[in-house]
Formats: C-alpha cells, sequence, structure tokens
C-alpha cells in the first residue's frame, strides 16, 4: 500500500491548510495518509522534528512519500540524509520549500549548516517544488534554489501566498497530481 506523510511546518498542525483536503483525496485513491503533529511546533529544532519523523515514519520503502509544507521541506529533506544507505523512497513533493537562508533566527539550524542535496538524492530520485510568486515568507528565489539542489521539477503557483488557508488554499490539486505521478511511473 502507498503511504504518504504530510509534515506541516513551523506553528503549524496536521489538520491546517490544505492537509485535510489531500488526505481525502489520497484515502480516496487508496493510500494510508499519515499526518503527525511534529513536536513543539512554536520552538521547532531540527534533531527533535528529524528524530520524531525517523520514529514515526518507520522503515521507508518505494511505497512511502512525503509532503512537505513550509519548514516540513526541509525537515523532510534531512530526513533523508539520514537514512541508511540503501534505503529508498517514492517521491517527494515539497510547497514553500527552503533550504538556504531566508533569515529567521528561530529555525536558523535547520538551513545551516547546508544540507547534503545529494546524500538526499540517493535515497529520492522523484522531486517536485510548488511555490507561489507572492509568498511573503519564503521568497521564490529560494524554493527555486532549493529546487536546483534536489533536481525537481517545479510548479509556480500565482498569488497563492505561503499555501495557507489564511491565503484562501484549501485544496492543492497540483500537489495530488505530482504525488499520483510519481506512483504510477516505473522507478
Amino acid at each position: 500500500m502507498k503511504r504518504a506523510f504530510l509534515i506541516h511546518g513551523w506553528e503549524g498542525k496536521p489538520n491546517d491548510h490544505w492537509f485535510p483536503w489531500l488526505t481525502l483525496e489520497l484515502r480516496a485513491e487508496g493510500w494510508e495518509v499519515n499526518a503527525p503533529q511534529m513536536p513543539h511546533p512554536d520552538k521547532p529544532g531540527v534533531s527533535e522534528w528529524t528524530g520524531f519523523l525517523k520514529e514515526y515514519v518507520g522503515r521507508p520503502d518505494k511505497d512511502t512519500y512525503f509532503v512537505g509544507h513550509s519548514l516540513g521541506c526541509i525537515t523532510i529533506a534531512r530526513y533523508l540524509e539520514g537514512l541508511s544507505p540503501k534505503m529508498k523512497v517514492g517521491g517527494c513533493v515539497f510547497v514553500a520549500g527552503f533550504s538556504g537562508r531566508i533569515n529567521v533566527p528561530e529555525i536558523l539550524k535547520f538551513y545551516e549548516p547546508p544540507f547534503d542535496a545529494e546524500k538526499a538524492k540517493t535515497h529520492c530520485n522523484k522531486f517536485v517544488m510548488i511555490f507561489s510568486d507572492n509568498d511573503p515568507y519564503v521568497p521564490m528565489e529560494k524554493s527555486l534554489e532549493m529546487a536546483r539542489e534536489l533536481g525537481a521539477k517545479t510548479i509556480l503557483e500565482r498569488g497563492k501566498g505561503h499555501f495557507c488557508a489564511s491565503d484562501g488554499v484549501t485544496a492543492l490539486p497540483s500537489v495530488l497530481s505530482a504525488l499520483l505521478s510519481f506512483s504510477e511511473a516505473k522507478s
């Protein structure tokens, strides 16, 4: 069975924004969907979040997929860096992701030191980065930078802000399409 893990961002919750919609859509396709509450979302720590994710996911495989929103993206990328050498996952969809400096001191340890994109790519070879042209928190250039590092397909969603319910984003079909195309493609 295909498993999806939806990882929220800073100050987030598993039922925020477009996660409930995506959960219903994936379950309708026969997927198992997991959207954990990440520890201390108001004061996130990179080691705590990646350690929690490793424990929560268990043993990933080619039918394991990840969706990250904002800080959830670099969390997933750092999680991939730490996997055992032969572990592979099916694909990752990052929404409003970043891997480099975005000048937010509270989450500095998530993006410094630089993450090892090459190591992450040994565990996953299918990435999609979805970003907006008016995101007030993650500049488009930072999403594109992470996409380049990972060799990700990029999707620009105009006028979606930070992809939050407050931006009017409660459904995000491009995420569903990316996941379904990953899972249908031959590895």
